[in-house]
């Protein structure tokens, strides 16, 4: 049994934020904390106070993480950006709505007295003799405290309070891993038993010092459960502060998933009537699982869902009789073939997922080429005459004032220029595009022509693929690089502009022309010609595409997401040498070009250099970021492996921004997830100049003193199946709706079962139902219902396990 925790977060859009700038604006971005860690950083959005990110991260998280932080700062050229608000989130109030958070939320001030972080290891023992009682602190040790000071270190020392005493450890200077080893004792004074407070400080020379957090015991626990152990650092209790709006807001979408899963043998029977529900007439069902829940699951949720059917079917070789089955249901209910898979039915965002989850190596081979030359080139593109600013090409090409004509030309020009490779490069892409994808497209291409044979629809098979593979794959990753992984960072708002205009071709190449010269975009005209060309040879392509032998279901046989010798993730690194032997650290770091599989962790100087140096992925112990003070570079992570003799070696890469370095850390946590003997603490420093940069430590040997963050990874494609994960999500949705399947199925049993009597229920059975279909459908709905009961009871058994070991307790190592 495992439990599973992950936040979907989509930081959608900014209002009213202050100017930070001279020019009366602000280039806001924001920075997503979970307990202190950097998880995500949204693009800057330049020049506006109203900025729109609608950036999506899946976070998976450990159990016990605390909140959730978001930062909206200015970016500046020259200077540290300007810190604008933030907000913050407890694990609690996430947690009190299951449909999550949806709302606009007030930025705050950011106090630095509020901004603790890390932790404090203590040992108490209560004392009596002759002369009463004493307490006795024993303050070992602290890590991952905040820098206070700006060489992105602290000087901390600890301060103990036991009723009107107080005592103090030595300060420890340049450090956020101090290490005291000092026993304070202090005597009860005469009143009312006291509580135990331990503050942290940093000190500093010239000013007040800076408060880095405290822990506070009562009484009672100091008497019956004495702390021994790590304790998070907490700031001041004090009121949450209200700017009442003047620094802006952000609306945030935030869902919490916390569950338990439960072995695996417990799920197989709700799998197999899973699997039995796609193998079944799709059109008549309505008391299967998969009926229930796509009459069930509505909005942000549908997407969810159909990730996980899909990922659940996909790892059972099924995944082609999942997506056939709600094709039939989605065409037994389809009356006019213009509005086939038009809406975000489970059909449709099934076959959406399933492209995404197979086919985005596809994708990026198709497209990444073209879109890296639009994001380099930044040429100017407009064909609309409302919006050209004819002022801003003379600027770029200095020659005078252009005719409104003359951009359209040259835009017409440079437009074609990049759509001719986009199009070439997918009608040329039949042998590269995935073998489950192509039999996929194939069944729906045979379901939509039995559905709609006249004559007068028989483009309706073509729209039916092209929708999904140009309107839903191609054309939304073209408009926006980053959310698909084509591109680190958004575009500018010139280059944005040119990818919608390209977008907008491939749509209208994917709607096989069916618009064109329709609707208010008259001034797309000019570029028509080469839409109609293009449309020609589409036809032929989507024949070609289902053009495919064998019988195998979609998806193939049961097997991983991604084969343990695909790449997932490459690009270049600067490595830091094994023994820099005294180089600058400017010079210590080296450009390598590398490559992560599931099997090996590999280098070379250059993507096409043959002779590459490898890591195999299995001896990799711990993946985590370094301090940026250990070598005076930011975005720096290392990679800890351990060799066949036992010993430890680190290898430090640093990576070109903070989302490539967190890509990285989840890519390679992801990777050696499976590995034994993990590491459970490790060293966020350096070893230089005879001690560790992190907690001062002379030994190379010496024990970490940060704990690893091993379960924190970004959700992705590339993610591994898990169906016990997947169907555990699936029984919670089914859940919603067990109640009104029990009562339409089973309550009314004993009722009227003409259509009259079916009125205005949930779940109704298809109008002149046979007794027997009816009694067919209740004893499935049975089935179903004693298959959720055993789940529930599974569940149950397991919770009354683990009660009573919720007590005052320290963290873990």
């Amino acid at each position: 049994m495992a439990k599973i925790s992950s936040l979907n977060v989509r930081v959608v859009e900014g209002r009213a934020l202050p100017a930070k700038d001279v020019s009366g604006s602000s280039d806001p971005y924001c920075i997503v904390k979970v307990d202190d860690e950097v998880v995500a950083r949204t693009a800057t959005v330049w020049r506006s106070l109203s900025p729109f990110w609608g950036e999506e991260y899946t976070v998976h998280l450990p159990l016990d993480f605390h909140h959730l932080a978001f930062y909206v700062l200015d970016e500046d050229t020259v200077g540290h950006d300007d810190i604008i608000g933030k907000i913050s989130l407890s694990r609690e109030a996430i947690a009190a709505d299951p449909r999550g958070i949806d709302s606009w939320i007030n930025l705050s001030r950011v106090d630095p007295d509020a901004e603790v972080q890390g932790e404090i290891y203590l040992a108490v023992q209560m004392l009596q003799d002759v002369r009463g009682r004493s307490l006795r602190c024993h303050v070992l040790k602290a890590r991952d405290l905040a820098p206070r000071d700006i060489s992105g270190t602290s000087d901390p020392f600890a301060r103990v309070f036991w009723g009107s005493q107080s005592l103090e450890t030595s300060t420890i200077k340049k450090t956020r891993f101090p290490h005291w080893d000092e026993v304070l004792e202090l005597r009860e004074m005469p009143g009312a038993p006291c509580p135990l407070r331990v503050e942290l400080w940093d000190w500093d020379m010239v000013g007040k010092n800076d408060f880095l957090g405290m822990v506070e015991f009562p009484p009672k626990v100091l008497q019956q459960n004495p702390p021994n152990g790590w304790f998070r650092l907490l700031p001041f209790p004090r009121a949450e502060e209200d700017s009442g709006g003047n620094l802006g807001a952000l609306r945030l979408k935030v869902r919490l998933t916390e569950d338990r899963v439960l072995p695996s043998r417990c799920y197989q029977p709700l799998r197999e009537l899973l699997m039995e529900s796609v193998l079944g007439p799709a059109e008549e069902d309505v008391s299967s699982p998969l009926a229930m829940l796509e009459e069930l699951t509505l909005g942000d949720c549908r997407q969810d869902l159909a990730t996980k059917l899909v990922k659940l079917f996909l790892g059972q070789g099924l995944a082609g009789p999942l997506l056939d089955y709600l094709t039939r249901r989605e065409l037994a209910r389809t009356t006019d073939p213009n509005t086939l898979f038009r809406s975000n039915s489970l059909a449709s965002k099934s076959m959406e997922q399933f492209m995404k989850l197979v086919g985005m190596p596809y994708l990026h081979e198709v497209l990444k080429p073209v879109i890296h030359r639009v994001f380099e080139e930044k040429k100017y593109i407009e064909l609309d005459p409302c919006k050209m600013d004819l002022g801003r090409t003379k600027r770029i090409s200095f020659k005078g004032t252009p005719s409104e004509e003359h951009v359209r030309e040259t835009s017409l020009g440079l437009l074609t220029g990049y759509l001719g490779p986009i199009v070439d490069a997918i009608l040329g892409s039949v042998g590269r595009c995935p073998a489950a994808m192509r039999l996929a497209f194939k069944q729906l291409h045979l379901r939509v022509e039995e559905r709609f044979p006249q004559a007068e629809h028989k483009d309706v098979k073509y729209l039916a693929i092209s929708g999904f593979l140009f309107l839903r794959f191609f054309a939304p990753a073209i408009l926006t690089p980053k959310l698909f992984d084509l591109r680190d960072q958004h575009a500018d708002p010139q280059t944005s502009r040119s990818l919608l205009l390209l977008a907008k071709a491939v749509q209208s190449i994917g709607n096989l022309g069916q618009q064109l010269g329709q609707g208010k975009e008259l001034w797309t005209a000019p570029l028509h010609p080469f839409l109609l060309q293009s449309i020609s040879h589409v036809r032929d392509f989507l024949d070609q595409l289902v053009d495919v032998d064998g019988e195998e279901e979609a998806g193939g046989p049961a097997r991983a997401l991604v084969p343990p010798s695909v790449t997932v993730r490459e690009g270049y690194l600067l490595k830091r040498k094994e023994e820099p032997a005294g180089l600058a650290t400017r010079f210590a770091f080296k450009k390598r070009y590398f490559w992560l599989s599931g099997e090996t962790f590999s280098y070379s100087k250059s993507p096409e250099w043959q002779m590459r140096s490898t890591i195999p992925v299995s001896h990799i112990r711990a993946v985590e970021r370094v301090d940026e003070g250990a070598f005076q570079l930011p975005h720096v992570m290392q990679v800890v492996t351990q060799d066949g003799s036992g010993t430890l070696h680190t290898t430090y890469l640093q990576c070109k921004n903070v989302n490539d370095l967190n890509q990285w850390l989840s890519a390679l946590r992801k990777a050696s997830a499976p590995n034994p003997d993990k590491l459970a603490t490790c060293h966020p420093g350096a070893f230089r100049s005879a001690r560790w940069t992190c907690c001062l430590q002379a030994e190379r040997s010496a024990a970490g003193c940060s704990h690893t963050h091993s379960a924190v990874t970004l959700g992705d494609w590339s993610d591994p199946l898990d169906p016990d994960a997947e169907t555990q999500m699936i029984y919670r949705q089914l859940l919603l709706g067990r109640d009104q399947l029990r009562m339409k199925f089973l309550e009314d049993s004993n009722m009227d079962t003409s259509p009259e009597a079916d009125t205005g229920k949930d779940f109704s059975a298809p109008e002149g139902a046979c007794p027997d279909a009816l009694a067919g459908q209740r004893e499935a709905a049975a089935r179903l219902l004693e298959v959720l009961e055993d789940l529930d009871q599974a569940h149950e058994a397991f919770r009354q396990q683990e009660q009573g070991k919720m007590v005052w307790a320290p963290l873990g190592p």
